[in-house]
């Protein structure tokens, strides 16, 4: 195989497009591997994904596992050494229909691109003919060489719940052997990481089947670490004059409908019948409660911006094959704000706004972020409440709000909410992957829907605008976030447990006792190991909890009236009092 230039590979690194035009001929060769091996196999869709690619399949009977997957690289490296040029040449829906008459996945998409009037295009880089519209390797030989088969699914059919579950194999491909392994050492790094485990080592959260799939339960110290998000969240926005209020959880639906949420979001959970002839639905959003809040007053001008806050939960009617740990649930608690402003004040707001996240971004060791910008689809304008010109100032604001703050931003077409765009705010964790944290969204048509006034410096009744701001997003996917991003090891001012006490046998339980009571009154969140295991085993114990400290308490500490920290981040460990111990904590 003719080997690839420093040149060429740098080429295709710098070159985001041309590297997932090559992981989607990956999904075409792995296709081809998996006929090859499993001829009865029937590929339907195989795109290039961020990092990687996957292709979907009716494999019948057969169930392909990890232990499969060395064969499958094996053929697919065969195969591809015979693989020239992707040739796209277009066809006719007759000659398409013949080509793919084995393969009913095929004919549908065909049957829709030929009742669209769309081009139905075919490509064969080299005995392998498939349906395919382009955006492929130039050279496959060269091109296609570090590739890798990651793992197994089962999906949809166009991911519809309604349709056959096909096997879904996904893989990833590089442009050169460091590249990917410098991306496999991170998959791994991740997996060691992967919040649903560590919530179940660390004894964080837990699922029923009773309870159901989405609906985390979170144990003593989950509760805690949730409860310390919350608390951090409210005292960061109750210093920057923030009113925080208290909802119920459902409504009448003909709340949602005055909103327009009934009838252009789909995630509402069905409509439950009062008693009375009322039709009640659990809040999928606080946005018209708050919208409820603001119009029970008169207001003036002098109050705004008037910031109306609560950490609530909202219920999410997500298909149950996107439920994911903590990522995606049904129940989740949102840090939910809703700003009250003059549309003289939305610049200076939106500043304050993006402070308060930086702010919160830095606390947590977030470094990189990017702004995405979701406006309006023009294709579909029809979507999305509203005047034109509204929608224009209200883009155009968000737009010079980013520029302002200094973040790189890029334009997400088609993104925003029926009702107004919006600032998404992505970070990196430690291990260099994206996450959407934050959201400011800036609505100029709820306050018309919802009839909300002030009276303004002339006297008169003026609209305020409204932002939609949540900091954190999901507490519940924030946890998540954390939890991989430190590995478990939460600094110890998130810590659901800070320290605990280990005395080194029970001779030394009644001076543990009394370091534990102490700190527990000057609000530590301790423990004390009552047990009779070996000063190792409490110590390898208390490091599998990853407790940033561990008080040691023996003989010399009795006598001296001091506590051994060992500090889990450092390994370092000192002798201190218990008061130095609680200056330093």
């Amino acid at each position: 195989m003719a080997s690839v230039s420093q040149d060429q590979k740098m080429a295709l690194l710098g070159d985001s497009d041309k590297l997932q035009g090559v992981r989607h001929s990956c999904a075409h060769l792995l296709a081809a591997a998996v006929r090859a091996i499993w001829p009865g196999a029937k590929n339907a869709i195989g795109p290039a994904i961020e990092n990687g690619f996957y292709q979907d399949f009716d494999l019948g009977e057969v169930k392909i596992s990890e232990e499969d997957f060395p064969k499958i690289e094996e053929k697919m490296r065969e195969i591809v050494k015979t693989w020239g040029s992707f040739a796209v040449k277009e066809v006719s829906a007759e000659q398409a229909r013949k080509d793919f008459a084995w393969n009913e996945y095929k004919l549908e998409l065909i049957d829709e691109f030929a009742a669209g009037g769309k081009m139905i295009t075919e490509n064969d880089p080299g005995g392998f003919l498939d349906l395919c519209r382009g955006g492929h390797s130039e050279n496959p030989a060269q091109e296609m060489q570090h590739f890798k088969i990651l793992n197994v699914a089962g999906a949809y059919w166009r991911g519809d719940e309604k349709n056959k579950v096909l096997t879904r194999i996904y893989g990833t491909c590089f442009a050169t052997k460091e590249a990917l392994d410098e991306y496999l050492k991170k998959l791994e790094e991740a997996k060691k990481r992967d919040h649903k485990l560590l919530g179940k080592t660390l004894e964080l959260f837990t699922h029923s089947p009773l309870v159901g799939g989405g609906l985390p339960l979170f144990l003593p110290r989950g509760a805690q670490l949730k409860r310390n998000l919350e608390e951090y969240i409210r005292a960061e926005k109750v210093a920057r004059g923030y009113s925080f209020v208290c909802i119920p959880h459902i409504a009448k639906d003909l709340l949602y409908e005055k909103s327009g949420h009934l009838g252009k979001y789909d995630a509402m959970m069905p409509i439950m019948e009062g008693d009375e002839g009322d039709a009640f639905v659990m809040k999928a959003m606080n946005c018209p409660h708050h919208f409820e809040l603001y119009r029970s007053l008169a207001h003036s001008y002098r109050e705004l911006p008037l910031r109306y806050a609560e950490n609530t939960v909202v219920y999410r009617n997500e298909k149950s094959g996107e439920v994911n740990g903590l990522f995606r649930v049904r129940a989740l608690t949102q840090d939910d704000t809703h700003h009250f402003v003059r549309h003289d004040q939305i610049e200076s707001e939106i500043d304050m706004i993006l402070g308060l996240t930086k702010s919160v971004y830095d606390t947590f060791d977030f470094k990189n972020y990017k702004a995405r910008i979701s406006i309006r689809d023009p294709k579909n304008p029809d979507k999305y409440f509203g005047d034109n010109d509204l929608w224009d100032k209200a883009e155009k604001k968000l737009v010079e709000a980013i520029k302002r703050w200094g973040s790189p931003y890029f334009i997400g077409e088609g993104e925003a909410a029926f009702y107004g765009p919006k600032i998404d705010l992505m970070v990196e964790d430690a291990l260099g992957r994206e996450w959407q944290l934050t959201t400011v969204q800036l609505d100029f048509t709820q306050p018309e829907n919802f009839d909300l006034t002030y009276t303004g410096e002339d006297g008169k009744a003026h609209r305020p605008a409204i932002l939609h701001v949540a900091i954190l997003g999901s507490i519940e996917r924030f946890m998540g976030i954390i939890i991989e991003h430190f590995a478990g090891a939460f600094p110890a001012w998130l810590a659901p447990v800070q320290a605990r006490v280990l005395p080194v046998g029970q001779d030394f339980m009644e001076y543990g006792n009394g370091v534990f009571q102490k700190l527990r009154e000057a609000g530590v969140r301790v423990e004390i190991d009552s047990s009779n295991e070996t000063l190792g085993k409490k110590i390898r114990a208390g490091e599998m909890m990853k407790i940033p400290y561990l008080l040691v308490v023996g003989q010399k500490e009795k006598d001296a009236a001091t506590v051994a920290v060992r500090n889990y981040a450092t390994k370092e460990q000192k002798v201190v009092t218990v008061e130095e111990f609680l200056q330093l904590l």
